[in-house]
């Protein structure tokens, strides 16, 4: 069973599974696609899994695939705590441009699921984490485009102060202003 919520960002959503705890620790199901599918209303089949290992401070983003090669995403934490961020790029939706922010942990075991169209990232705020995320499309070097985390149009608030932000240098140079045009 799992509880899905959808954002302000249409097609976006908070899901939170049942857990089931006792004093041996936890269980629950981190993904059942009957059940993913029926908690946002329509069908998606992942076809890639991906994970990051990332230290305190390391922000990730924000990233997403162009065109045909657009990927919709499901992300956990599987360890540690993050600040997740997904911008709404889809130039026929009401809320284009915006954003939501969420924390992530191993502890509130909240997923988040990011519809095609989006652009994602997100900052290490524990110690280290590591990040767990499905892809419904196949990643292509070719359709790779990204926002500098920090682009003024989106005006992200960061948990960190923005000089202790790690990044790429891929990630300090990219940018599709061509997006808010």
């Amino acid at each position: 069973m799992i509880k899905a919520i959808e954002t302000k960002l249409k097609g976006c959503f908070i899901l939170q599974p049942q857990i089931f705890e006792d004093e041996r620790g936890y269980f629950y199901e981190s993904y059942n696609h009957k059940d993913f599918c029926e908690a946002i209303g329509r069908e998606v089949t992942f076809v890639q899994d991906n994970q990051s290992f990332s230290k305190k401070g390391v922000l990730r983003g924000l990233h997403f695939q162009k065109g045909g090669h657009a990927q919709a995403k499901l992300v956990s934490v599987l360890q540690g705590k993050i600040q997740d961020v997904v911008v709404d790029l889809r130039k026929d939706s009401p809320t284009f441009g915006q954003h939501l922010s969420i924390e992530l942990s191993d502890e509130n075991k909240k997923q988040v699921f990011i519809p095609r169209g989006f652009a994602h990232g997100f900052l290490t705020l524990s110690e280290t984490a590591k990040v767990f995320y499905k892809c419904d499309n196949y990643y292509r070097k070719e359709a790779e485009e990204g926002i500098k985390f920090d682009e003024a149009i989106i005006g992200i608030n960061w948990k960190i102060n923005k000089e202790k932000i790690i990044t790429s240098e891929k990630d300090k140079t990219i940018y599709s202003a061509k997006i808010f045009k």
